[in-house]
């Protein structure tokens, strides 16, 4: 497998867990094999994904991505254990820094020492998915002995753990300390020149196995590629601004995200998106940025062929 996909959510929907399933249940029938809810502030990702994987046996479900604030990591972990023992261990845990502005500004909290708390939360999830004693006293997080839901009723089975980490600070610790990194509008020069080799050295010197690399692509399946463009660009335009991915963009040598979108024919998408496969990409999460049920049928096809 080397496809998943991202089930988008219809908020015009009557009942928003009623349609992520619906499309779940959908992208499965097609022979897609791996499920991705994203994180949002209307909705949990974790529950979401809990019951879309307990609804469809032996296919894998993800979280792509939670942010480490607000929830303390003990907090997330009742909701990972009870995830992967609902799914029959089928359960990945995507994990993200957040955006600055967005959570001081939803949240109220200083977005600050990120990349030290980062590594504190990912050594205090460690301990609880190995059943490893837990007594973490940090500068930035306290973690004492939760007994949090045991191992066993997860069926045994060590959740994996993915961060969105884009920067060498974040891709270092990442690769530490977890199973890979998660990457969103992210073009196949920067995989295969810095995302790959900073994190596989980090890994390395850690005597860790080789990571992961799970890259997010937005895809469009359309014979008007200007008209398409100019739809999807405004929900992209985010990344923009966000200096971690400015840099990704002059890396690319492009001036925005929505370049790095693969739109097109079914076979110049599946081309771009191989291409990734190419440049060192483990997996890739396909991102619809169209959701009208011939549109979503077409994506599904083309994930599961890849």
């Amino acid at each position: 497998m080397h496809a998943g996909i991202m089930i988008p959510a219809d908020r015009t929907a009557d009942n928003l867990v009623d349609d992520v399933s619906a499309k779940a249940g959908a992208a499965v029938g097609a022979g897609v094999r791996q499920l991705w809810i994203s994180q949002q502030f209307d909705f949990d990702a974790v529950t979401l994904a809990a019951l879309v994987g307990s609804a469809n046996p032996g296919v894998g479900v993800g979280t792509s991505v939670v942010p480490i604030n607000p929830r303390h990591p003990l907090v997330l972990a009742t909701a990972v254990q009870t995830a992967q023992a609902a799914t029959h261990g089928n359960f990945t845990l995507g994990l993200g820094l957040g955006v600055a502005f967005l959570e001081e500004r939803v949240y109220g909290l200083p977005w600050a020492h990120t990349i030290a708390r980062l590594q504190e939360y990912l050594a205090v999830l460690n301990a609880i998915r190995d059943g490893n004693p837990l007594d973490h006293h940090g500068t930035h997080l306290t973690a004492v002995d939760p007994q949090v839901l045991p191992v066993a009723l997860a069926g045994s089975t060590r959740f994996p753990i993915l961060v969105a980490a884009m920067g060498p600070q974040a891709l270092r610790v990442t690769g530490e300390w977890a199973d890979g990194t998660i990457v969103a509008n992210t073009g196949p020069r920067t995989i295969e020149s810095f995302i790959v080799p900073t994190i596989a050295r980090a890994a390395a010197q850690a005597g860790r196995p080789t990571p992961r690399v799970v890259t997010m692509v937005s895809v469009a399946i359309t014979d008007d590629i200007e008209a398409a463009r100019a739809d999807i660009a405004p929900r992209l335009a985010l990344y923009d601004s966000i200096p971690s991915y400015q840099k990704v963009l002059a890396r690319e040598g492009v001036s925005a995200s929505v370049d790095l979108a693969a739109i097109g024919t079914e076979e110049t998408v599946a081309k771009t998106l191989r291409g990734y496969l190419d440049a060192g990409a483990t997996e890739l999460i396909v991102m619809p940025q169209q959701t009208g049920p011939a549109d979503l049928e077409r994506i599904y096809r083309l994930t599961a062929g890849l």
